[in-house]
């Protein structure tokens, strides 16, 4: 049950009615967002030009949602995203070393691996450290690597939303719900 309800979708200034009504699936992250109205609407633009429109392979860009979820204890987003990044090509042997914590896992090649240690210093720390960015720049373009630091802290945002909220977990079929927490 959340803390705060949810927004009433009938009662949204125009704009933000009409972004909630154009989802294609009316998740309840989305009627906890419509909250925020004014933020609502661009929001939803950001995170679809993470989702869609970035040079970064969708894969990857899985993974880090994924990690993010892990490490921020974001189970809502760990659960939305487990079958979104099968479908962009993550492995079973991948999604499992994220869930175990097992970042330099063997089912991970040496891009994704620097490109993981930049994610964990990213929500860990903050600031990577210089040799981290250097190693990602043997794999990753400046705009990827840009890329990579917003996806990370666009799904830090929303687990804290979704987890503070406690926002009921709407898991897609056959999806299990884990109960770990954060770990950073």
């Amino acid at each position: 049950m959340p803390l705060i309800p949810y927004a009433d979708t009938a009662r949204l200034p125009e704009d933000a009615a009409q972004a909630f009504k154009s989802l294609p699936r009316k998740l309840n992250i989305f009627r906890m967002w419509a909250n925020a109205a004014t933020c609502f609407r661009p929001g939803l633009s950001f995170g679809t030009a993470i989702l869609s429109k970035q040079k970064l392979a969708p894969d990857l860009r899985e993974l880090i949602i994924l990690m993010v979820a892990r490490l921020e204890g974001g189970i809502y987003e760990w659960v939305q995203h487990v079958p979104i990044g099968k479908r962009a090509g993550c492995t079973d042997a991948q999604i499992a070393a994220l869930e175990a914590l097992r970042f330099d896992d063997t089912a991970f090649d040496a891009r994704a691996k620097a490109m993981l240690t930049l994610v964990r210093e990213v929500v860990r720390d903050v600031k990577a450290r210089e040799e981290t960015v250097e190693a990602a720049k043997a794999h990753f373009s400046p705009q990827e690597i840009v890329e990579i630091i917003l996806t990370a802290g666009f799904y830090m945002t929303m687990a804290r939303m979704t987890e503070t909220t406690r926002v009921d977990v709407d898991a897609p079929p056959g999806v299990a719900v884990p109960e770990w927490g954060r770990v950073v």
